[in-house]
């Protein structure tokens, strides 16, 4: 079966169910949005905990409300939803024979409980969304016991399913799911014995450091590692080390913790299968496509958002990063053209780990640049320069890794830089 559309959606998050949103408010009339579950709103299903929407909506909300806000809006529309459907693979037009006949676009080939499909659309916004790395990228050593989770895998057994994934908790890294995690489990009567971390200052915000570790009397044991899994059916325990500037463990500073589960939070990858496969280009950096400041790939009417394009902290950013990928989309099916216009690059200097987006077009209105930095600042600053000369500097009481950070270049600015603009972080200015 072969379908057409001005604009498919791939993933049905917030980032996907914003992007179709804003591209029907730019007036396309004829968008898929293609989601793999059985019901839309993504991973915000399972994270019933509050302090979602404070920048978008303006009103703190749980998971499940904040997704059913979007979800809400399309009633009314002509935006068709896809469930139980799973994208496969997708043909950038022009890369592939077109059997004989001209393809307005792209195709997206999919298979769900009514067969199999093939989606031909003028644009695409990819917003998969991000999985969790596994003990397997970790290679801790020690037997496989039962007892290992993702902190994402025990939120939605905790939170969805109804089920205990355990009683005498350790948690190996401090990303904001495994924070959430150390304080739900510990209100379901489950003990919380430490969160264990190898960088030298947490990963997660701030707020889920005092709220879910502070409040709760959970120990934070930074610049620290798993040594080693302890069990054979089941766990039994861990060992843990302190870790030197190298990571590596410091000899005699081993400790054991018995437990009977292991959370694993060790950072977000972006899902960029079928953009890896479709040719997209990716930038290492981020792990997703490498954009311009509209949120388009490389690859002329592809477009990405979310945390398929670079992990978010806040899902306020998701859902504003989608809906400005959908009205892009939006403009260029309309417009029917193609900005060609050379575009200055955007690299990270000392402090800073990526940015994006990682080009900006000339004659660009102003962007908002997002990114990360690599260290704890306090009193800090961030600088952008081209060309050797500095063009601004932003001044911040703090940054650190765990926090996404985003200055607004002006078009100014833009006018004034070379061929290349440098973004650097550091204490001073």
């Amino acid at each position: 079966m072969e379908h057409k559309y001005q604009l498919a959606v791939i993933g049905g998050g917030p980032a996907g169910l914003a992007a179709a949103l804003g591209a029907y408010a730019k007036g396309l009339r004829s968008i898929l949005v293609i989601e793999r579950d059985k019901e839309l709103g993504g991973i915000l299903n399972q994270c019933i905990h509050n302090g979602f929407g404070l920048h978008y909506f303006k009103e703190e909300l749980t998971g499940p409300e904040y997704s059913g806000r979007f979800i809400e809006s399309l009633a009314g529309t002509s935006i068709e939803v896809s469930l139980n459907t799973m994208a496969l693979q997708i043909v950038p037009g022009g890369s592939a024979p077109d059997a004989g006949r001209r393809v307005q676009g792209h195709r997206i080939h999919a298979v769900s409980r009514e067969g199999y499909r093939i989606i031909e659309a003028k644009t695409i916004v990819l917003a998969m969304g991000c999985r969790e790395r596994t003990r397997f990228a970790l290679a801790i050593p020690g037997t496989r016991p039962s007892g290992v989770f993702t902190a994402g895998a025990a939120q939605r057994y905790v939170n969805m399913e109804g089920r205990m994934v355990g009683r005498r908790i350790v948690i190996l890294g401090s990303g904001d799911v495994g924070l959430i995690m150390a304080r739900r489990l510990t209100l379901e009567g489950a003990e919380v014995l430490a969160c264990v971390e190898i960088l030298p200052y947490p990963g997660g915000l701030n707020r889920n450091i005092v709220q879910c570790l502070h409040d709760y009397k959970i120990p934070l044991y930074l610049s620290h590692t798993i040594t080693e899994i302890r069990g054979r059916r089941r766990v039994e325990g861990v060992n843990a080390a302190r870790v030197d500037e190298n990571r590596r463990p410091i000899p005699g500073t081993e400790f054991s913790l018995d437990c009977d589960t292991v959370l694993l939070s060790v950072g977000l990858i972006p899902e960029n299968e079928l953009s890896r496969e479709a040719g997209i280009t990716l930038d290492p950096r981020t792990g997703g496509p490498e954009l311009c400041e509209t949120m388009e790939t490389a690859t002329p009417g592809i477009f990405a958002c979310g945390n398929a394009a670079h992990v978010h902290d806040l899902v306020d950013f998701v859902s504003a990063e989608g809906e400005r990928a959908g009205a892009a989309a939006a403009d260029r099916v309309l417009a029917g053209t193609t900005d060609s216009a050379a575009a200055l690059r955007l690299c990270n200097g000392e402090g800073v780990s990526y940015t994006v987006p990682q080009s900006i077009r000339r004659g660009s209105s102003g962007t908002d640049v997002f990114f990360r930095v690599r260290g704890i600042y306090r009193g800090g600053a961030v600088r952008v320069c081209s060309g050797g000369r500095d063009l601004a500097a932003f001044k911040r009481l703090h940054m650190a890794p765990g926090e996404m950070e985003h200055i607004t270049l002006s078009p100014e600015l833009l006018r004034n830089a070379e061929h290349e603009i440098t973004i650097s972080a550091g204490e001073t200015v």
